[in-house]
């Protein structure tokens, strides 16, 4: 039974950080995407940032460019996402998500793409 566990949200003031985390179990992690999504309240589910766990390839929201940086561990269980000069347009409601192994992907910050997903973690930033 496939797993993503997500941790780490909070509040926190405007240009301040977060750390979320995302651990997998019950999956062949590698060579798959992995990635996460946020969902405000009245808005549609967007992609924020996906990587490859197969390699090097990693995918942003031109909204978050620059300021997070998704990663993932050595032994390739979770996936991290490290957001700083958080706005309060950033505010929502993140979800890990993961493609199916060995799986091509049209658009990897599609969340239709995506068959696996945690119970979500909120992150609210107060301006």
């Amino acid at each position: 039974q496939v797993q993503l566990v997500e941790s780490g949200g909070g509040l926190v003031q405007a240009g301040g950080s977060l750390r979320l985390s995302c651990a997998a179990s019950g999956y062949t992690y590698r060579s798959s995407y992995m990635g996460w999504f946020r969902q405000a309240p009245g808005k549609e589910r967007e992609g924020v940032a996906v990587l490859y766990t197969g390699g090097d390839s990693t995918y942003y929201a031109d909204s978050v460019k620059g300021r997070f940086t998704i990663s993932q561990d050595n032994a390739k269980t979770t996936v991290y996402l490290q957001m700083n000069s958080l706005k309060p347009e950033d505010t929502a409601m993140y979800y890990c998500a993961a493609s199916p192994p060995w799986t091509s992907l049209t658009n990897v910050l599609d969340h239709h793409e995506y068959n696996y997903w945690g119970q979500g973690t909120q992150v609210t930033v107060s301006s």
